[in-house]
């Protein structure tokens, strides 16, 4: 009986009815590759892609009798960055009218484009927009193909096409770069100076474009006003280049001329837009076709060492991190930056600084950006001292903005909090604020380091009420307003906010202390305890913190505090 429902159970797994799908037959079967397909669809639900693909690669003989088998074996080829290898198993598989489903059409096409096959290309798409039906994303990927082959074809820009919003905006800016249109610059900077999307990674585009333009005046002229410390890594990179007068570097990695930049970039983008909603599998599956159309853009490979990163897939995530050399300063920044997180993950806090101070001091010439980068690694070891030392070097050595120059100040001044210098706390977030005023992680800080204290009670909570205003949806401020509530004994109110800061944030030992506070206060004492008790189950409380919940749970607040 329980082999029947076993049976069962793989034979539901294995039906599947897609929408490019003809038929599934499970006839000519034998048990062992039906065992082996079986094992890598597993390993390959579990994110084990390695031993997916070679379960099956042992099982080829199902390709010509289960259509979705080539889908998986085809899918585990591309994250394994197996990308040729996949495209010509497809092409073998076409001449069998075994090409039901989306990925091989855009293996096929994107080969097509890679070799120059515009007129295949445009039918592979043509012929795959008539069996998508449903996936929208999927479609819009089809239709902006298909309005790129054909800008590449007429050498013109279509008159109409479908609107993706702005994908379909970004892909007219490269299209008109392409067609060297007259408008390209203006499209260039609609894109940079969008307020409510953060697009600063075509800022690195447009520069590309005026230096191939060979209009360098313009260029040093809009990177004199870049600041490594608060720039994307690419950005940065391209700002060193340009600083060390290595223009050239540009155009070997990316010209808008190159049709299949074009293409890598556009799959790039869908790479990204995947990373931001965590499906890191998809999002890597995309930056391997990007890479298979542009393999000269390595630093795009820094999405998918993210990606590993995030999915806690270390060794694969140091793998990809190999490619970025000494060579390039920013990237090979960021990949020791990363390996030290790394360490920190399977090691510990001070082996992690360790490794990077130590990759630190080998840099003959490291830049305010590094030092910045530094001094954080100490801040977030508890390192105080160090942390300040290197604070204070760019607020002393270098030339920045009253805007950096507030956080940095903001950054020190919360060193000097942690290790009891009031002073110089307060001298440090009061001149950050007087820069920027209206920071309201600044008026946070400041505002909850005054409460601990018993310290401008009453000005405190103006300035935690001025960052509500600010960011009435951060659950820190939400947490610092309600506890200043907590302290004037306005509890009904404290307790309407610190509720939503744990709706916000459910795994916050602090959050959950205050709200349990609160609730006895409000006579809810079941309640109060069991908040309480569930902080002892959560990350981040230290000892003292462990020792008054445990006092709480017993004897209750009055007799804690």
């Amino acid at each position: 009986m329980l082999k029947k429902i076993k049976i069962f159970f793989i034979l539901l797994l294995l039906y599947q009815n897609p929408v490019y799908s003809k038929s599934n037959n499970f006839s000519n079967f034998n048990s062992k590759d039906f065992s082996k397909y079986f094992s890598g669809i597993i390993s390959y639900n579990n994110n084990n892609n390695p031993k997916a693909l070679e379960f099956f690669e042992s099982s080829k003989i199902l390709l010509k009798k289960h259509e979705p088998f080539l889908e998986k074996y085809v899918s585990s080829l591309i994250l394994e960055n197996k990308v040729q290898k996949a495209i010509n198993l497809v092409k073998k598989n076409r001449a069998n009218q075994n090409l039901i489903f989306f990925d091989s059409y855009l293996l096929l096409i994107i080969d097509n484009l890679k070799n120059g096959k515009l007129e295949e290309s445009l039918n592979l798409v043509s012929e795959a927009l008539s069996k998508e039906k449903g996936d929208r994303l999927n479609l819009a990927i089809l239709e902006t193909l298909k309005q790129y082959i054909l800008v590449f074809k007429e050498k013109r820009l279509l008159k109409e096409k479908k609107d993706f919003g702005q994908l379909s905006f970004i892909s007219e800016t490269f299209q008109r770069c392409y067609l060297n249109n007259d408008k390209t610059e203006s499209f260039f900077l609609n894109l940079i100076n969008n307020e409510t999307l953060n697009l600063s990674r075509y800022t690195y585009f447009y520069l590309s474009f005026l230096v191939e333009k060979k209009r360098i005046d313009e260029v040093k002229k809009i990177t004199n006003e870049i600041e490594f410390i608060n720039s994307p890594l690419l950005l940065s990179q391209g700002k060193d280049w340009i600083d060390k007068g290595e223009f050239y570097k540009f155009n070997e990695i990316f010209s808008c001329k190159n049709r299949n930049d074009l293409i890598g970039e556009f799959l790039f983008l869908i790479s990204n837009l995947y990373s931001s909603q965590d499906d890191f599998e998809k999002s890597n599956y995309y930056i391997n076709l990007s890479n298979f159309s542009n393999p000269k853009f390595t630093f795009n490979l820094s999405l998918i060492a993210e990606n590993y990163y995030l999915d806690e897939n270390y060794p694969q995530t140091k793998k990809i991190l190999k490619k970025f050399s000494k060579n390039e300063n920013f990237y090979y920044w960021y990949r020791l930056k990363k390996e030290a997180q790394i360490i920190a993950k399977q090691k510990n806090n001070e082996q992690s600084l360790k490794y990077l101070v130590n990759k630190f001091k080998e840099i003959k010439k490291p830049n305010e950006k590094f030092i910045f980068d530094i001094a954080n690694f100490y801040k977030n070891s508890k390192k105080y001292n160090d942390a300040i030392n290197n604070y204070t070097k760019i607020i002393d050595n270098y030339e920045i903005s009253s805007l950096i120059k507030s956080d940095l100040l903001y950054r020190r001044g919360g060193c000097f909090e942690r290790m009891g210098d009031y002073i110089k706390a307060d001298k440090d977030l009061l001149t950050s604020l007087k820069l920027n005023p209206d920071d309201a992680y600044v008026l946070n800080y400041l505002a909850y380091s005054w409460l601990e204290r018993d310290y401008k009670i009453n000005e405190a909570i103006e300035m935690l009420e001025t960052a509500y205003e600010f960011e009435k949806d951060d659950p820190y401020i939400i947490d610092s307003i309600g506890w200043a509530y907590f302290l004037i004994e306005d509890y009904t109110k404290a307790e309407r906010l610190l509720k939503r800061a744990v709706e916000l944030m459910p795994d916050d030992p602090i959050v959950n202390d205050h709200y349990g506070d609160i609730l006895w206060k409000l006579n809810r004492k079941i309640q109060a305890r069991y908040f309480w008790i569930n902080t002892l189950q959560m990350d981040g409380a230290d000892e003292e913190m462990l020792d008054k919940i445990n006092f709480k749970i017993i004897n209750g607040l009055k007799k804690s505090l």
